[in-house]
């Protein structure tokens, strides 16, 4: 009987064992798949707007000629006021290190700085002025970048019409998205406009150096379009 019964045992058991593996296994659900949140990067093109104060730095020496009195100087003032535009680059980030190139236009109200001549028998010339109302700058830039925050150096090439010169500055950039970033910039202008001697009057001569020379404080806002 005992036989009988351990027999019966190891059947059964046997028989369980068979039918739990014939069961679907138990397995731990798939993990979400989530996707990865891309590193920021100063790398893509972008456009933007800026505004500011730009002022005139210039320091001519005039100059009224008359073939019996002689020579008198004149004066130009130091005018400032507003500056806007728009720019439009590219960076490239290397590491750290960002490299790249800008190109902007911009409208400048700094004044007309009229430069005044005075001789004393014929009175006060005005002899024009050395400010134009616009200029652009296509420029190099070159900085080094702490995440989201771009601090830079710039410099290159400044130009009004015909008349050219060099620009050079620096700036802080912050993105606050991936796509919009603000900056505040300051830029030192010089362009020359050539050496001007013309007649006044019939009576004499009005010549020196002609140059344009301001700086620029702006604040510009950049829409960089994605690289992802």
């Amino acid at each position: 009987m005992k036989k009988i019964l351990l027999a019966s045992v190891a059947l059964f058991g046997f028989a369980g064992a068979a039918a739990a593996a014939d069961l679907p296994a138990r397995a731990a659900p798939p993990a979400p798949v989530v996707a990865a949140v891309p590193v920021f990067t100063w790398t893509g093109f972008y456009v933007g707007v800026n505004a500011g104060y730009g002022w005139n730095t210039s320091s001519n020496n005039p100059f009224f000629y008359d073939p019996v009195l002689g020579y008198y100087g004149g004066d130009g003032g130091n005018d400032g006021g507003f500056v806007g535009g728009a720019q439009v680059g590219y960076n490239y980030q290397i590491g750290q290190f960002v490299i790249g190139a800008e190109a902007d236009v911009q409208y400048a109200d700094r004044g007309n700085r009229d430069r005044i001549l005075y001789s004393p028998v014929f009175g006060y010339y005005n002899a024009g002025n050395n400010s134009d109302d616009w200029f652009g700058t296509v420029r190099a830039r070159a900085g080094f970048a702490f995440d989201r925050a771009l601090i830079y150096a710039t410099g290159g090439f400044a130009f009004n019409g015909d008349n050219g010169g060099w620009t050079v500055g620096g700036g802080l950039e912050y993105a606050f998205t991936n796509n919009l970033t603000a900056k505040i910039e300051g830029l030192y202008v010089n362009i020359d406009n050539g050496n001007r001697n013309d007649l006044i009057y019939g009576v004499g001569y009005y010549g020196g150096k002609n140059k344009d020379e301001f700086g620029v404080v702006r604040a510009g806002l950049n829409y960089k379009f994605s690289t992802y």
